[in-house]
C-alpha cells in the first residue's frame, strides 16, 4: 500500500488539529457530472463523486469527480485537499476524527494515513452527506504555485539555466537519467525530458523507476477515456519542472515574412510542482523539495554540458558523472553533496522496445525507438485561419491545375488501386492572401505536403481527448493544422465523415490553400480564391510511427545550437 512520505506528513502535522468530526463518502453520479461539477451530456463511462464535509459545522471541505474504475487513491487526495486547501473560506486544519460508510475505504485510509493521528471510524449512514450530496456543484480550485521563500529566487534562476541549456534537444523522453542525491528522503530521481519534437518543455523527476514505467505503459495502452488518462497522470510519483511559453506580441507575418521563423517565445515561466498518487498535483513545495530541485537541476546541467556530444550520438552509451554540489541549506556546517548522474541504456532500450511494439515495429525509428521522432510544429498555419474538412470535385481540381497562377503539387495518388471516385477529400486552409502566400512558400520549401494524419491525444490536466490534424511535409516534419475534440459530437462526425471519404478514395486526399477570409467568401471560398493545391496521401499514426500524445502542444521554435 502507498503511504504518505515523511515530508508530506511533517507538512500536514504543522496544521492545527481541530476537535471536529468529518464525514467522507464516494458515490456514483452516473456519468452526468464533470470535474467542475456542472451537468453535461451523458458519457459512456460512469463517474464517482468523492465528498468530505465537516459535520460539526455543516461545511463542505472537498469534492472531486473521478472515474468509477479508479482505486482508493483519489479518496485520500480529496481528503488532503480538504485539510490543506478547503473550499470556500475555511481555514486549513486536521480533523480529530473522520467517519466513512465503506469498510474497504476505512481500512485503506487507516493504512495510507498512518502517522497523522486521525481516528478513522465506520458508520452505516452519513446523514449530512445524504443531505448535501445532490446540492454540491463545485470542487476546490487549484491553488497558485508557491515556492519555498528561501529557495524561490535560486530555483527560478536555475530553471532558466536549464531552459537555455535545453537538454530536451539532446535527450528524448525515453533516454532516462538517474540522479543519485541521497538527501531529503530522496535516494535517486529518474529524470525524463519533455520537449523533443515540440511537446511541452520540462523535466519529470520520478521518485521511483517503477512509477515512470507504469505511467508510460498507461500512455501506450491507448483507447482510454479522458478521465482514465487524467487518473493515470495523477498516479505518477514525481517532481516536475514545466516551462510555460508566452508570446505577448502578435507576429506581423505580412511585413516580416521570414524573420519570424526563428523567433523564440517572448517570455518563459518555469512552473514547479509535485505529483503523488495520494496527493495528486501540488504546486506548494516544502523547503526540502526546493533544495532537491536545486541540487538535481545543477547536476543535470553539469552532466548534459559535459557529455552533450556523446549523448547526441545514438545509441545511448553508459555515461556517468559525479559532482560536488553545494548544499542549499543555510547551515555553515552543511558539507557539499556528492551527486552522481548516469545514463540508463538498458532502461532506454526497454522503453523503446515497448513503444516499438505498440507502434507495430521500429522501422525508421533507429536503435532507441523515438530518438528520430519527427519535429512537430504549429507555426506554419496562420493564426485565425479557417480549417475545413470537405470534398472537391475532381473535375474542378483538374480545371484548377491548368491555371498557372495556382501552385500545384502532383502526387501519384494510388499506385495500387485505381481511384474512381468523382470527389477527393480536402483539407481546406483559408486565410488572408499575404499569409496564404507565405504558407505556400513554406510548404514548398519543406518539399511539399506528403501526408495528412489525425493522431489521438489527451490532455491530462483538463481531461480532454482530441485528435490532432497533422500535415507531413517532404522534409519529414509534422505541422499541426487543427485540434478536434473527440468528446464532442460535431468534431467526431467530421472525423468519421473524413475517414469514410478517404476510404472511398483509397487514401488519396489534397490540401488546398485559399484566400478570402475577410470577404464574402469567408468559410466558402470560390475558385478565384484558391491559391495552391497539394495532392497528398492519408496516413495513420502507425504509418508515421506516432504514439498517442498526452501533453499539450507548445509552439516549436528554432534555436541556434552553435
Amino acid at each position: 500500500m502507498t503511504r504518505l512520505n515523511r515530508i508530506t506528513l511533517d507538512r500536514l502535522k504543522r496544521l492545527p488539529r481541530v476537535a471536529s468530526v468529518w464525514e467522507g463518502d464516494r458515490r456514483s453520479v452516473g456519468g452526468l457530472m464533470d470535474d467542475d461539477g456542472g451537468l453535461r451530456q451523458r458519457h459512456t463511462e460512469t463517474s464517482d463523486c468523492i465528498l468530505w464535509v465537516d459535520s460539526s459545522h455543516g461545511a463542505v471541505r472537498g469534492l472531486t469527480i473521478v472515474p468509477t474504475t479508479c482505486g482508493y487513491e483519489p479518496v485520500v487526495r480529496t481528503l488532503l485537499q480538504a485539510i490543506e486547501t478547503p473550499q470556500g473560506n475555511l481555514a486549513p486544519a486536521r480533523p480529530q476524527k473522520i467517519v466513512v460508510s465503506d469498510r474497504e475505504i476505512q481500512f485503506y485510509l487507516r493504512g495510507a494515513l498512518q502517522g497523522l493521528d486521525i481516528a478513522i471510524d465506520y458508520a452505516p449512514e452519513l446523514p449530512l452527506i445524504d443531505e448535501l450530496f445532490n446540492a454540491l456543484q463545485q470542487s476546490a480550485e487549484m491553488t497558485e504555485a508557491e515556492l519555498p521563500p528561501r529557495y524561490a529566487e535560486a530555483m527560478l534562476g536555475q530553471a532558466m539555466e536549464i531552459w537555455e541549456l535545453a537538454p530536451w534537444n539532446t535527450l528524448n523522453e525515453q533516454q532516462v537519467l538517474a540522479v543519485e542525491i541521497n538527501a531529503w528522503d530522496i535516494e535517486t530521481l529518474y529524470v525524463s525530458m519533455l520537449g523533443m519534437g515540440g511537446v511541452e518543455y520540462g523535466l519529470l523527476m520520478y521518485r521511483s523507476l517503477n512509477s515512470l514505467k507504469q505511467f508510460r505503459q498507461r500512455v501506450l495502452m491507448g483507447q482510454q477515456s479522458p478521465k482514465q488518462m487524467q487518473e493515470a497522470f495523477l498516479e505518477q510519483d514525481c517532481l516536475y519542472l514545466n516551462f510555460e511559453l508566452f508570446d505577448d506580441d502578435p507576429l506581423d507575418l505580412e511585413s516580416q515574412p521570414t524573420s519570424w521563423l526563428g523567433a523564440a517565445p517572448e517570455a518563459v515561466q518555469p512552473d514547479f510542482g509535485s505529483i503523488h498518487p495520494l496527493e495528486g498535483m501540488r504546486s506548494q513545495l516544502a523547503d526540502e523539495e526546493g533544495a532537491t530541485f536545486l541540487v538535481a537541476m545543477d547536476a543535470i546541467g553539469r552532466f548534459v554540458t559535459r557529455y552533450r556530444a556523446q549523448l547526441e550520438k545514438p545509441p545511448l552509451k553508459a555515461l556517468k558523472g559525479s559532482y560536488k554540489i553545494p548544499n542549499p541549506e543555510k547551515n555553515s556546517s552543511a558539507s557539499p553533496l556528492k551527486v552522481t548522474v548516469r545514463t540508463l541504456p538498458e532502461v532506454t532500450e526497454e522503453l523503446a522496445a515497448e513503444t516499438d511494439e505498440v507502434l507495430g515495429g521500429s522501422d525508421g525509428l533507429g536503435p532507441t525507438g523515438l530518438v528520430n521522432f519527427p519535429v512537430l510544429r504549429d507555426d506554419y498555419v496562420p493564426e485565425g485561419a479557417i480549417i475545413i474538412l470537405t470534398q472537391f470535385q475532381r473535375s474542378l481540381l483538374n480545371t484548377l491545375r491548368q491555371d498557372p497562377a495556382i501552385a500545384f503539387q502532383h502526387q501519384a495518388l494510388s499506385a495500387e488501386k485505381p481511384v474512381d471516385s468523382a470527389t477527393l477529400p480536402v483539407v481546406l486552409i483559408q486565410t488572408s492572401r499575404p499569409k496564404a502566400k507565405i504558407l505556400i512558400k513554406q510548404l514548398q520549401q519543406a518539399q511539399g505536403v506528403q501526408a495528412v494524419c489525425f493522431n489521438p491525444g489527451s490532455d491530462p490536466f483538463s481531461g480532454e481527448a482530441f485528435e490532432l490534424g497533422l500535415l507531413q511535409t517532404g522534409d519529414g516534419e509534422l505541422h499541426l493544422f487543427a485540434e478536434y475534440e473527440t468528446n464532442g459530437s460535431a468534431d467526431r462526425k467530421l472525423l468519421e465523415r473524413w475517414n469514410t471519404w478517404q476510404r472511398e478514395c483509397h487514401g488519396a486526399c489534397a490540401v488546398v490553400i485559399a484566400s478570402g477570409i475577410t470577404g464574402n467568401s469567408k468559410g466558402k471560398p470560390g475558385a478565384k480564391d484558391i491559391l495552391a493545391i497539394f495532392e497528398a496521401r492519408c496516413k495513420t499514426p502507425k504509418d508515421l510511427h506516432l504514439p498517442p500524445l498526452m501533453l499539450q502542444y507548445a509552439a516549436e521554435w528554432e534555436m541556434d545550437s552553435e
